[in-house]
């Protein structure tokens, strides 16, 4: 669809005696007299994603205005509308989404529609990353069994995929076993600059994207403006939708000085992650500049973009400047590729240097980077930094009650003790996209191999890395024999221990974690640590880089002090310290040469090709997937099945029961575990009737297509603690009609039955972590309506939107607590059924009988115009639904 281009900002760019045409972000600051320098770089990429984008419906002339008038302080704005490149999916998200799809192929039919209605209108990209589990590890056979177990698990969901592959334009999937989502989009996929033909001409423009992942962030590091949506969300952008938001306030982050010497990319990005989550920047742009930027490589900034979302952020945006060009022409992109982004971000602006002037910013922050020390962050969240030198204290500190509680172990043989680490893993994205920080645990594990140390026998060690360049480096710089000889053998390439794949313990560490109630520990390279997350029976989980990993490997235990405790002794029974190991950084700069753009092109030639397994999945071309009844794994979800035309105004809340009361840092891990599935489980207990044996359960993010998995296991970590069962953990309630206690889904059949609406009360930061879907799609189907929290994270906050489900936020300095709410009351909210508006005060009424009631008031947490609708609608999908049905070209 060509630009309405209402003011003028066509141009014509010639590279190489091409005409390229663009919308020119200069020729509008001249019509509208602004100094379009000093917007920070991320406004100036949105305007001109409006400007090629205005069509007087879905954009506007009033929206480029609204966003060519950006202010600091963001008060008084309009939502703005925006519409990307592409959309990035992983399969954990991504199978969900696509089994949405194809429900609303059934449903569009169902009304008389065109099911080809429903196709992806812009490039979607797909990568298989998310399913495989560590079973085999410590073996070279390990890569290969993983594999194989990998695609007898999910074999239904990859042919589900690969029929969603040959039956949508413009859906492509990378098979497994090639890398993680973000590595294979940061290493291949992303452009900085795409081309599209329009009739004769080229049109170019930045690369943006959307991602069903919240790490999604990653890219930002190459200058791709991109972030994590919720996958319903990508869903309508894939169907020609705007992603509408406000105008975000955007922090400058000033970086000066240089790394000392043994500080890795890892110890900034999680001293990052502290100083921005002290600050509050959630639902912000952030954007890096200053002069330490040019000490920083671009896996660097990849690194640091990657936890974006452990930052609270939107974006964590780098400026594309000589290392992006750098970067592209080592990965094997074309010179004529980097000449394209060369010569468009420079005529727009967009390319940086030194001279360019600093944009205005909401605010700022500023770190000297040889402030930063080696660290690590946990045992329970990324942001809870801790200087490696402080480990041991801090451990004692946090888990003082629990080591207390604890059996006395001096007369017995167990050779474990608190801290034990039971799982040291390379793992994800945030590190294995950065050849510095493998190679220096290269370099380690080579250095402790010399001195005769070995990983201590009740450490499950893995190497997950983020692509098959990885291993083709390390083994090029001579580095891969040492690291498999302490038992980091590649497992997979994909996410494991970081997403909760990090596979069974050996029976007898596991035996004794239980028997003793240890607090094991696990050291892993990832991104995230929440409660429950890396495996059930690791209470403490610290992030850290890859070579602490194996340094803890070989210590066997986080209750130590590496200044003063050695990791272990030699041949000659001398102790070896950390620091008679660590490599320096001129070491491992000295290898940083075995990486060439060959690699990079020999390894991603063949990327949507996948091996015989895949090929040999069968091909299906009919345009509706045929629903297997019996199927465990794809099932028509039923958020459709009832639609009809018109729409029904939504009705207040009345004699409301709370289905559970939670604390601060109710992450979407609490609300919908990805890991195991354990057999005693309401999910487990379902499998088992379908005729599931406990081995082939594999685990939620797997069951992502069936829902009747899914709702069954929300809130069913493990680690929740719902102040309704004081005194007990993971996804019970009480049924307040009887004061029974049973589990939350139990409980929400059971209010179902008898007609009683749900709502749950929360602190502050509800569903923190990973943008994950069936966090609201649970919620909705165990019949909540609301949830009312003291604040929200952005993403789980537009899902619940997404799904119908009214997200309500206390009044400041209001919470349950200090209004005296027990949980047992009776809840009713009335005004919503009276002209819903984006922020609107409405009143509730908790009543524990007809004599004892508190009000308060709430905020809707309706951030715009379009969430309302979306909420009128019952969700966003029967939104886009009605629209397709009364108008099929968006």
């Amino acid at each position: 669809m060509r630009s309405a281009d209402s003011f003028q900002t066509r141009a014509t760019l010639k590279i190489d005696g091409q005409a390229n045409i663009y919308f020119s972000l200069e020729k509008l600051a001249r019509q509208l007299d602004i100094e379009i320098k000093r917007l920070p770089l991320s406004i100036r990429i949105l305007l001109e994603n409006l400007l090629r984008n205005e069509d007087g419906h879905r954009v506007t002339r009033g929206h480029i205005e609204t966003l060519a008038g950006w202010v600091p302080d963001r008060k008084k704005q309009k939502e703005i509308p925006f519409l990307p490149a592409r959309v990035l999916m992983q399969d954990f998200t991504g199978v969900p989404a696509l089994v949405d799809l194809a429900a609303m192929r059934e449903a569009i039919f169902r009304q008389g529609g065109n099911p080809d209605h429903i196709n992806p209108r812009i490039p979607v990209h797909l990568i298989i990353d998310h399913s495989v589990q560590v079973d085999a590890y410590g073996s070279r056979s390990a890569l290969a069994l993983n594999a194989k177990r990998e695609m007898e698990r999910n074999h239904e969901r990859y042919a589900f995929l690969k029929w969603g592959q040959t039956v949508f334009d413009n859906f492509l999937v990378v098979p497994p076993a090639t890398g993680i989502c973000h590595q294979v989009n940061l290493e291949y996929l992303a452009r900085v600059v795409m081309t599209e033909q329009q009739g004769r001409e080229t049109l170019i423009y930045p690369d943006t994207l959307i991602g069903l992942d919240s790490h999604s962030t990653m890219i930002n590091g190459l200058g791709v403006l991109g972030w994590g949506v919720g996958g319903i969300e990508a869903e309508a952008a894939m169907l020609g939708r705007p992603v509408y938001f406000l105008p975000p306030r955007v922090i400058g982050f000033e970086l000066t000085g240089h790394l000392a010497e043994g500080v890795t990319a890892t110890d900034l990005v999680l001293t990052i992650t502290q100083m921005t989550r002290e600050k509050g920047v959630v639902g912000d742009f952030i954007e890096f500049y200053g002069s330490g930027l040019g000490g920083l490589s671009l896996p660097d900034r990849a690194t640091i973009a990657n936890m974006t979302p452990e930052f609270g952020a939107t974006i964590s945006l780098f400026p594309v400047d000589e290392k992006t060009l750098d970067y592209l022409l080592l990965t094997g992109r074309s010179e004529q590729q980097v000449e394209l982004v060369l010569a468009y971000c420079s005529v727009q602006g967009l390319f940086h240097t030194p001279a360019k002037p600093l944009p205005l910013y909401s605010d700022t922050l500023l770190l000297d980077l040889a402030t930063v020390e080696p660290c690590l962050a946990g045992p329970k969240r990324p942001h809870d930094r801790i200087p490696v030198s402080g480990l041991k204290k801090s451990f004692s500190h946090i888990f003082e009650k629990e080591i207390s509680a604890a059996p006395d172990q001096s007369v017995s043989i167990s050779r474990l003790d608190h801290g034990a680490v039971v799982i040291a893993a390379i793992t994800s994205c945030t590190n294995t996209s950065n050849p510095a920080v493998l190679i220096g645990a290269g370099l380690l594990a080579q250095n402790a191999v010399k001195r005769g140390l070995k990983v201590k026998p009740w450490v499950k060690t893995s190497l997950a890395p983020g692509s098959t360049v990885v291993t083709e480096y390390l083994q090029k710089a001579g580095l891969l024999p040492d690291m498999e000889a302490l038992g980091f053998h590649p497992v997979a390439y994909g996410c494991t221990t970081c997403i909760g794949n990090s596979g069974p313990l050996d029976p007898e560490i596991a035996r004794q974690v239980n028997e003793w109630g240890l607090v094991a520990a696990a050291v892993l390279s990832g991104n995230r640590n929440y409660e429950g997350r890396v495996h059930s029976l690791t209470r403490a989980n610290y992030l850290a880089s890859p070579m602490l990993v194996i340094a803890h490997a070989l210590a066997g235990t986080v209750d130590i002090d590496f200044e003063n405790e050695p990791l272990g002794r030699d041949q000659d029974n001398r102790p070896v310290f950390l620091r008679d190991i660590r490599p320096t950084r001129d070491e491992i700069n000295a290898l940083m040469s075995c990486l060439t753009p060959d690699l990079f092109s020999e390894r991603y030639q063949d990327v949507f090709h996948g091996d015989d397994n895949w090929r040999n999945l069968p091909d299906i071309h009919q345009d509706r997937y045929e629903w297997a009844a019996g199927s465990t794994y794809i099932k028509e979800p039923p958020f459709l099945t009832d639609l009809t035309l018109s729409v029904s105004e939504p009705e207040d809340i009345v004699s409301a029961r709370v289905l559970a009361l939670l604390d601060d840092s109710v992450t979407t891990d609490h609300i919908s575990p990805a890991g195991a599935i354990p057999e005693d489980s309401p999910a487990g207990q379902y499998l088992l009737s379908q005729g599931v044996s406990p081995r082939d359960f594999n685990s939620y993010g797997a069951r992502r297509g069936n829902h009747e998995v899914m709702v069954r296991g929300t809130f069913g970590n493990v680690r929740l603690r719902n102040r309704l069962v004081p005194e007990k953990e993971g996804g019970w309630t009480t049924f307040l009609p009887t004061n029974e206690v049973m589990s939350i889904y139990d409980a929400a059949m059971a209010y179902r039955k008898d007609h009683i609406p749900l709502i749950v009360l929360a602190g502050k930061d509800y569903g923190s972590g990973s943008s994950r879907d069936w966090a609201a799609k649970g919620t909705r189907l165990l019949g909540v309506r609301a949830v009312i929290a003291e604040s929200f994270e952005r993403i789980h906050r537009g899902n619940l939107v997404a799904m119908g489900v009214l997200p309500l936020q206390f009044q400041p300095g209001m919470c349950a607590e200090n209004l005296g709410l027990t949980g047992r009351e009776f809840f009713s909210i009335t005004g919503l059924s009276n002209e819903l508006a984006p922020g609107k005060t409405l009143s509730v009424r908790a009543a524990e009988n007809e004599i004892d009631f508190i009000t308060f008031e709430v905020i809707t947490r309706l951030d715009s115009a379009v969430e309302v609708d979306y909420y009128r609608h019952g969700g966003i999908l029967p939104y886009v639904l009605r629209q397709l049905l009364e108008s099929p070209n968006p």
